[in-house]
């Protein structure tokens, strides 16, 4: 039996506008995880959390090599789960790199990665997906914006706003070649998207997403009352953000391309249930309906 919709989108002519008020960023306390009292404050109050060094240089090092093989793994070649820039067939993106590598499986199982998901959601986690955005210099494209809940919520029926994201500098993240945008607290507004959703619309909305994306009075909104928060920094510094952030990122023409791991946390106690708005779920390496708790 399927739950209460409380975040109903893709069904209206017009978009609306949801307040969260049943679901908080936070569920965990200090004591719970490597996070203080002040982090878990300004993530609630934000949506986010950024740490300027997760990675030592070792550990960098390595998650480097590793994303390199898996770029050049001509094992790859056809799979579904890498997706391709539309105008130069660069990667784009490849998906379910935790269990492509062991290497990175074993890192999303650190204590500074899991213990601070398990922080946040409160409760045991598993992965609900993983990827690596590659967006290579002279044409990576841009990210719209979006709330990633939309999409679960709708594609895959993530019930409730209990996920949160890391986004991990494999390279240098510069104001140019196409970093994080965030509206700090938007996490906190759902903004109901118009359009039905097609049948298996993943096949083009991981190229360039357009149904499942705000209007643009919606986001003009958003902007105006929260600004907008770009991320930069160093590789092997980290983003946390709640599932609803409105997010975004500019395309890339400069020389220096922008690798970014991508893991998203899933509370057990938010099980996947059948789409919201789609006649089916998304394929497994997308929406994880496999879970192992970590």
């Amino acid at each position: 039996m399927q739950s209460t919709d409380l975040y109903p989108t893709r069904r209206f002519k017009e978009p609306r506008l949801v307040y969260r008020t049943e679901d908080p960023a936070v569920w965990g306390r200090p004591g719970d995880g490597p996070l203080s009292e002040s982090q878990l404050d300004t993530h609630e109050l934000d949506g986010f959390t950024a740490i300027e060094e997760l990675l030592e240089p070792a550990e960098l090092a390595a998650a480097q090599t590793e994303l390199n093989q898996i770029l050049r793994d001509p094992a790859l070649d056809g799979d579904e789960r890498v997706i391709r820039e539309r105008s130069t067939a660069e990667i784009r993106s490849v998906f379910d790199v935790h269990r492509l590598s062991e290497h990175f499986a074993a890192l999303i199982r650190d204590e500074r990665i899991a213990g601070i998901a398990r922080q946040i959601l409160g409760s045991d986690v598993y992965v609900h997906q993983s990827r690596v955005n590659y967006k290579p210099g002279f044409g990576g494209a841009p990210f719209e914006w979006h709330s990633d809940f939309e999409t679960w919520h709708a594609e895959d029926g993530m019930p409730r706003m209990r996920a949160v994201s890391l986004s991990l500098a494999l390279t240098e993240n510069y104001h140019f070649n196409g970093s994080l945008m965030i509206m700090p607290g938007s996490h906190q507004t759902f903004v109901s998207c118009v359009g039905a959703t097609p049948e298996d619309n993943h096949k083009a909305s991981l190229v360039k997403q357009e149904v499942g994306t705000p209007d643009h009075d919606s986001l003009r909104m958003l902007a105006d009352k929260h600004g907008i928060h770009q991320f930069t920094g160093p590789a092997g510094s980290a983003i946390w953000f709640d599932s609803n952030c409105m997010h975004g990122s500019n395309g890339n023409i400069t020389p220096f391309p922008r690798s970014n791991l991508f893991i998203v946390f899933n509370s057990v106690e938010n099980a996947l249930e059948a789409p919201f708005a789609a006649e089916k779920h998304r394929p497994e390496y997308l929406g994880s309906r496999d879970w192992q708790v970590l």
